[in-house]
């Protein structure tokens, strides 16, 4: 291997071995992950509602009762464009605010039963798309892996104190991970880990995580999994669920490949028709976008029903619902979150749901179950 994979791999061993003695036993996940995520609402515009807040308990109270059994928590840094020197902290509030209050809506979340995972996000605020950062030469990505290692070792260390059950090293870093700078992300994991000993896991863009290079060093290949179900709009749920055994099979392979959970750390659909078609699309550049619950809960189906027959398939976090649940102001009704929708109803009974990941099934199919029950919802 005389290219970057090879440096990769070389890299990966004597990192193991460098920190093998300070690193958390082997994950055993035996239950998959039933998980939401919680997003921040930060602004001072909107005191009293964000992470940590008594609004935010709320949202943990409710969502336990759908039975989650996983809370994503997601504070943000942010970067002004796709070739960024550093990582503004702040993020509308100050770094030892949000520290503050992550770390209460952490012991929110742990009060109600709830495991956490903690994802340091970035904000482009350009508008561009975090998985196209490209510092420039090689002299500019070292004074960004320094600024991201800065950040991220701020977080570890956030995780470390709130006994986070789970830390994410990255979301969307293809451009990084995937290219040939990934060599320089190992060293980094190196200190992550003697910070904070839990699992780890990166979020891998759905359409990238076969050429991810570090998982290697990680204990779960995550995946924001914003798969399309349908190649036409107005596919039925036939055609959705046809695409959701073809993501259940790409499952199957990346669990046999790297012998390691394999988590969505993001999954969801906009509330509008034909969301399976482009999930990653968001309707606010859109024109004439309505409301279209039902869409939202076939694409729900059409995803959820096969994985939940796979025992490779180790959970998922719903995204998202916001820390205040009674707030509104965060996205519009088309947006992603599935509260107070027909799809609410489709994730719920997921979270309920006996999964093959569960270990010996019980009578029944799944799949046939949920496509049998769920026309009754409507």
């Amino acid at each position: 291997m005389g290219d970057w994979r090879g440096a990769a791999m070389a890299t990966a061993v004597a990192l193991l071995a460098h920190v093998g003695s300070a690193r958390a036993a082997p994950w055993d996940l035996k239950t998959p992950v039933r998980g939401m995520t919680v997003g921040p609402i930060e602004s001072a515009v909107h005191p009293g509602k964000g992470y940590g807040s008594p609004a935010s308990a709320r949202a943990m109270a409710e969502i336990s009762r759908m039975g989650a059994t996983w809370v994503s928590v997601t504070p943000y840094g942010r970067v002004f464009d796709l070739a960024p020197t550093g990582i503004d902290w702040s993020f509308e509030a100050r770094f030892e605010d949000n520290r503050a209050a992550v770390l209460v809506a952490m012991r929110q979340a742990h009060a109600r039963g709830l495991r956490v995972l903690l994802v340091p996000h970035l904000w482009v605020e350009s508008g561009q798309w975090r998985g196209e950062i490209n510092p420039g030469d090689d002299e500019a990505w070292s004074v960004w892996a320094a600024a991201y290692r800065a950040f991220l070792l701020a977080w570890a260390e956030v995780a470390r104190e709130g006994n986070a059950d789970m830390l994410s090293v990255g979301v969307e870093l293809g451009s990084w991970v995937t290219g040939r700078h990934a060599p320089s992300f190992f060293p980094i994991l190196g200190d992550v880990r003697r910070v904070y000993a839990g699992p780890l896991t990166y979020s891998a863009n759905w359409d990238d995580v076969d050429h991810t290079a570090i998982w290697s060093a990680l204990d779960v290949v995550g995946i924001n999994a914003f798969y399309p179900l349908a190649e036409r709009p107005g596919a039925p749920l036939t055609e959705l669920l046809d695409g959701g055994r073809r993501v259940a099979e790409r499952v199957r392979r990346l669990g046999a490949t790297w012998h390691k959970p394999v988590l969505f750390t993001e999954l969801g659909y906009t509330t509008r028709p034909d969301p399976a078609l482009r999930p990653w699309e968001w309707p606010d550049g859109m024109k004439g976008v309505r409301v279209d619950e039902q869409a939202q809960a076939d694409a729900y189906l059409g995803l959820l029903a096969p994985l939940l027959e796979e025992p490779a398939f180790s959970g998922f976090f719903v995204w998202r619902v916001y820390a205040d649940p009674d707030d509104v102001s965060q996205e519009a009704e088309w947006g992603f979150s599935p509260r107070g929708k027909l799809a609410e109803l489709v994730v719920r009974d997921a979270f309920t749901a006996r999964w093959a990941g569960d270990g010996p099934r019980l009578p029944g199919d799944v799949l046939a179950r949920f496509a049998a029950e769920l026309p009754g919802f409507y």
